[in-house]
């Protein structure tokens, strides 16, 4: 059922898509920097492009920029996450060689670990 309400909301947004580029298909000049600044400095590059393709391009750079965003904004967490399995991983090796190491006394905690779980 999801796949297929996918597979709507995707035609939809093709759709849209379609007639928004349908609609906007007349050329627009893109400068690289003002006219005044292009003639101070002596660059005059200038790109004629649908206007379409400048608004796709526009979301397409605006997605990739917040994907960057995020990426660095989530380093933090990252690497907290991969510090604490970390962690993890020696504490069961401890806790495996702890196990192997007096098998007969045990813990009345790792007891509890060690028993089955009752069904039901």
């Amino acid at each position: 059922m999801i796949r297929y309400l996918r597979y709507v909301l995707l035609i939809a947004l093709a759709i849209v898509l379609l007639t928004v580029a349908i609609a906007n298909r007349g050329p627009v000049t893109l400068n690289a920097l003002p006219p005044d600044m292009a003639a101070f400095a002596s660059l005059h590059y200038t790109l004629t492009l649908p206007l379409y393709l400048v608004i796709f391009g526009g979301i397409v750079v605006g997605l990739m920029i917040g994907f960057v965003w995020e990426w660095f904004r989530e380093h933090g967490i990252r690497s907290t996450a991969n510090s604490r399995a970390r962690e993890i991983t020696r504490l069961e090796r401890e806790l495996e060689a702890l196990r192997r190491e007096s098998p007969a006394q045990k813990d009345d905690v790792l007891a509890l670990l060690d028993r089955p779980a009752k069904a039901g």
